[in-house]
C-alpha cells in the first residue's frame, strides 16, 4: 500500500516539475537562454517519461531515476541561486521556484523511500506497508 502511494506521489512530483520546466521554457523566455534553455526542455521531457515509468514499471530503476531527477534538479537550482548556473542567477522569489523546489523535494523523498523498499524486498527483509 505504501509503495502504491509513494509511486503516485512521486509521479505527481515528477509531472509537476516537468510542467513547471515546460512552462518556463515555452512561456517565460527560457528557450532563448543558451545551455539552460535546452536543459529545461530536457528536464520537462525526462520528468514526464520518468513519471510514466514510475507508475507502470514495477522495478527499482524508476525509483532510482526519480531520486536522481529530483536531486540533480535541486542541485542545479541551488547553484543558480548561490553562484549562478551557466550565467543564470535565480533569487527564489517566484511561485514557479517555490513549486519547483517542493515538487523536486517530493521526488527525492519518494524515490528514496521506494529504493529502500526495493532493497528490503530484494534482501528478504519485511517491508512496512506492504
Amino acid at each position: 500500500m505504501l509503495t502504491t502511494w509513494m509511486r503516485a506521489l512521486g509521479a505527481a512530483g515528477l509531472a509537476g516539475s516537468a510542467a513547471i520546466h515546460f512552462y518556463l521554457y515555452w512561456g517565460s523566455g527560457y528557450a532563448d537562454i543558451p545551455v539552460v534553455g535546452p536543459l529545461f526542455l530536457v528536464n520537462g521531457v525526462a520528468g514526464a517519461v520518468i513519471a510514466l515509468a514510475l507508475l507502470f514499471w514495477r522495478h527499482w530503476l524508476p525509483a532510482f531515476f526519480t531520486l536522481g531527477f529530483g536531486g540533480v534538479t535541486l542541485l542545479a537550482y541551488l547553484l543558480s541561486v548561490t553562484v549562478g548556473f551557466y550565467g543564470v542567477h535565480d533569487q527564489f522569489n517566484s511561485q514557479y521556484e517555490y513549486w519547483g523546489v517542493i515538487t523536486e523535494a517530493v521526488c527525492v523523498i519518494c524515490g528514496l523511500v521506494l529504493l529502500v523498499q526495493a532493497l528490503r524486498t530484494r534482501s528478504g527483509a519485511p517491508s512496512p506497508g506492504e
